[in-house]
């Protein structure tokens, strides 16, 4: 039934917009200058020394061959787990660590990733700057949000093509339509957010 619509009244919301709307989705508001993502660097020895590895999104397998022994942290709060998919026992750093553990000891870690709101400024969820063509039997948005915030593809469990497009099916019917019939997902900072969706009636 999705497929077999017509991606013709994509083209017509879109263009009713001219090309401003275009223009407008990709100004920054004022909140999102603001917005910072999470970045840490992980440290093989004490004291920020050895290898280290930067890290700038959530990690669900590490594969270090070392345990790390300090952290920095430049922004955010950074979930450490000692297995991979961010299993087995957890800790959770929102600062400069200089030690992890006993010196030279350290802790195993195979993945990691931003939690929560925290240090730095870093906020967990970037603010939704959503652009609106709307026709009669069909709305488009650019960042689906919820309040003031983007709506991630998947809540629970990976971000695959299927849960995005079940999202975007109840995000479409709580604002007042069928259901989604195109929808594409966006990655900022590691997460996975709904983008470009197309809410229309029935008969889609």
């Amino acid at each position: 039934m999705r497929t077999a619509y017509r991606v013709s009244i994509l083209a017509a919301a879109a263009l009713s917009m001219g090309a401003g709307f275009f223009a407008a989705s990709s100004a920054q508001t004022p909140d999102e200058r603001l917005y910072r993502p999470a970045e840490a660097t992980i440290y093989r020895d004490a004291a920020y020394k050895g290898p280290a590895v930067f890290i700038g999104e959530a990690k669900p397998n590490l594969g270090l061959a070392w345990p790390v022994n300090s952290v920095r942290v430049k922004s955010g709060r950074w979930e450490l787990c000692e297995k991979t998919r961010y299993r087995g026992n957890c800790r959770t750093i929102d600062r400069d660590t200089p030690m992890l553990n006993n010196i030279l000891r350290g802790i195993t870690i195979q993945s990691i990733r931003p939690v929560g709101s925290g240090g730095g400024g870093w906020n967990p969820s970037p603010p939704a700057n959503d652009q609106v063509a709307r026709g009669n039997f069909a709305e488009f948005h650019t960042q689906p949000a919820q309040g003031s915030t983007r709506v991630l593809a998947c809540a629970n469990g990976s971000a695959t093509a299927n849960c995005a497009a079940r999202t975007a099916d109840t995000w479409c019917r709580s604002i007042g339509w069928n259901g989604s019939a195109r929808e594409h997902m966006e990655t900022v900072s590691g997460r996975v957010y709904l983008a470009d969706v197309l809410c229309v009636r029935s008969g889609y």
